[in-house]
């Protein structure tokens, strides 16, 4: 691997983790705690997030269980997934909360699937402006006579490979979670 495109690797992981960790709060039809990531709850004056107040467990494939470690804070809890309308159902039970996924309809599974193609294209675009970073600099080394012409066309090769590769890893991810979503 050339150093142009090596000193650019970690900024084509970056892309595929942010995406990983989009579409993990995208709900399938099943039980996930990976859809609790963003909620944020106020515990002692601070914003927390919600693992940091309670243990987040899943008890079947349509229910999640959230027992505070402290039980003052329950009441605070319920209110921010309430607010974070992720279209679960709240049921507070005194000492926990239970959560129930409801199972999505057909226009749910569509409405799901446009938007994780919709995050997958902004992934694309974070991966196709890391790969002209590295052809410009490898276009500008060429320019500047730091590597001949043979190079500059084998580097730019290699990187479109790469690329090419990043994007297929991608697709991948995407097909994968789509089939989550669309699976009754």
């Amino acid at each position: 691997m050339n150093q142009y495109l090596s000193n650019k690797q970690k900024d084509f992981e970056q892309a595929l983790e942010f995406f990983k960790k989009e579409i993990s709060s995208l709900r399938t039809g099943r039980a996930n705690p990976a859809v609790l990531d963003g909620v944020q709850v106020e515990a002692y004056e601070v914003m927390n997030p919600l693992n940091a107040v309670g243990n987040i467990s899943v008890t079947d494939a349509r229910s999640i269980v959230i027992a505070p470690w402290d039980k003052s804070v329950l009441k605070n809890i319920e209110k921010a997934i309430i607010e974070a309308n992720l279209g679960l159902g709240v049921n507070n039970e005194g000492d926990k909360i239970r959560l129930t996924v409801p199972a999505l309809t057909e226009e749910n599974r569509k409405e799901l699937a446009k938007r994780l193609s919709e995050k997958m294209e902004k992934s694309r675009i974070s991966l196709r402006q890391a790969r002209d970073e590295v052809k410009t600099k490898i276009e500008a080394a060429y320019s500047a006579k730091e590597i001949s012409e043979d190079d500059k066309f084998r580097f730019v090769k290699e990187l479109d490979e790469f690329a090419v590769k990043k994007n297929e890893e991608l697709k991948e991810i995407k097909e994968r979670k789509e089939k989550d979503i669309m699976e009754i």
